[in-house]
């Protein structure tokens, strides 16, 4: 994680020094790593698209196989490939967001060190001095800018934003409701994002009932049943685990989510507009 968010610091430092504001650079980082991952966005639609496509087979091969539970796993697979779709497709989408989340997180908590780039020796004096002075800190980089950056341009960073303190840790800061501003609003727009992927899906699925000597018996899961349970979770998994980050990390970081929510909402609706058009001009 160390060298993607070194990669990302290289980014971020190059539009702090255009901008001079540590909101603005993060909310411009946002965009164009959003603009990076288009392509990622585009395929993973096209998956849940195609998806939706296959719920009327998948429910015919588990009625014609309901008793074969080799068989309908065979043919699920067959499907899949035939159509050349992966049902762990929403998996990997997933764990390349974690693995985002997880730089950024690093990158912000320690901008000293990613961002800035600053010698990691002069980190340590300063470290240093904080223990000295009886100061704990969990994000002790956050803290030597806080506390140092007015009497050395080397850790300087203007973190004000539109009046709000990005180097603040809502956990640590609970009486200031200012905090909860950028938090609130990243769990609106994650509710928006997690809405807006299940309306490219099929309604929910509901079991396979057959009719058999006037009596319904349910399918047992299946195969593929388990494996789209588990993109579901990894789907809700991520902005249930980043509103915790968000609470314990610095604002920095829930502005970037923020933001990009906001663009992965555009984003989708424009890809979805898009791709309507073009199945509609197809099919004159």
């Amino acid at each position: 994680m160390g060298a993607i968010s070194s990669l990302f610091g290289y980014l971020l430092n190059a539009l702090y020094t255009v901008f001079n504001n540590y909101g603005i650079a993060i909310i411009i980082f946002s965009i164009i790593l959003r603009i990076i991952l288009i392509p990622i966005t585009i395929k993973q639609q096209k998956a849940l698209k195609k998806s939706a496509k296959l719920q009327e087979e998948m429910k015919e091969i588990q009625r014609k196989y309901k008793n074969n539970p080799e068989k309908l796993n065979q043919e699920t697979i067959e499907l899949y490939r035939r159509e050349k779709m992966s049902p762990f497709g929403g998996c990997f989408s997933s764990i390349i967001q974690l693995v985002i989340i997880l730089s950024v997180f690093w990158l912000v908590s320690q901008p000293l060190t990613y961002m800035k780039k600053i010698d990691v020796n002069v980190i340590n004096d300063y470290k240093t001095q904080l223990q000295q002075e009886g100061n704990q800190s969990t994000y002790s980089e956050i803290e030597i800018i806080n506390r140092y950056g007015m009497q050395d341009e080397r850790v300087k960073l203007n973190m004000d934003f539109l009046g709000l303190d990005l180097s603040k840790v809502p956990s640590s800061n609970l009486n200031d409701w200012t905090v909860y501003i950028i938090p609130v609003l990243y769990v609106i727009s994650s509710i928006a994002s997690i809405k807006l992927t299940n309306n490219f899906k099929t309604n929910k699925k509901d079991e396979v009932k057959v009719i058999t000597d006037g009596t319904e018996s349910k399918e047992e899961p299946d195969q593929l049943e388990a494996m789209e349970a588990m993109n579901k979770n990894m789907m809700y998994m991520l902005p249930i685990m980043s509103v915790f980050i968000a609470f314990i990390a610095p604002l920095g970081l829930a502005l970037y989510w923020f933001i990009s929510n906001v663009l992965m909402v555009i984003e989708r609706l424009i890809i979805d507009r898009v791709m309507k058009h073009k199945e509609e001009k197809e099919n004159a």
